[in-house]
């Protein structure tokens, strides 16, 4: 016995010995796909067939929906649609929400939609944020100072000229 571990090297190519290293299977070398993820995607696929849902909140999409944008949320169980900031995105598959705080009498409301519900009818961006958020959730807008206030008249703007463009053509 030595105080040192044996150590040989690994078996490779040695043509002048007429050894090869065996060659292993394809399917060894590529992980399982996770069945979760797997569940997850078909959840998606379903749910979000066009794919538009996913593209408006994915991080890879330079025109989506960013923190500080203000969103019009339209649903089934409401009878007015909900507008606001957004404040954040919890991205979880097919559990992805997003916060939006706005104003009803003016009393700050917070309130969280599952992107790929089937209540939420629509999601539509009504304003871009002017520049990038520094920060992923932009709690502090629950402050006096932060906080924006009622973005009705911002939505009754684009309303007006969405019609507007509408009734052109």
């Amino acid at each position: 016995r030595t105080a040192f571990a044996v150590y040989t090297t690994p078996l490779t190519a040695r043509p002048h010995l007429g050894l090869a290293p065996t060659p292993t299977h394809p399917h060894i070398l590529r992980p399982a796909p996770s069945p979760i993820e797997a569940h997850h995607a078909y959840q998606i696929k379903k749910m979000d067939p066009s794919g538009t849902r996913t593209r408006l909140f994915s991080k890879q999409n330079p025109d989506s929906a960013r923190v500080g944008d203000i969103l019009l949320v339209t649903s089934k169980r409401a009878a007015e649609p909900f507008a606001g900031v957004l404040v954040g995105i919890r991205r979880r598959g097919i559990e992805t929400a997003i916060l939006l705080r706005g104003q009803l009498t003016k009393i700050g409301v917070e309130m969280w939609f599952k992107i790929y519900s089937r209540s939420v009818t629509g999601i539509e961006i009504v304003k871009r944020a002017k520049k990038r958020a520094r920060r992923a959730k932009l709690t502090y807008l629950r402050k006096p100072k932060h906080d924006i206030g009622s973005v009705d008249h911002i939505v009754r703007e684009w309303r007006k000229g969405r019609n507007v463009f509408a009734s052109a053509g």
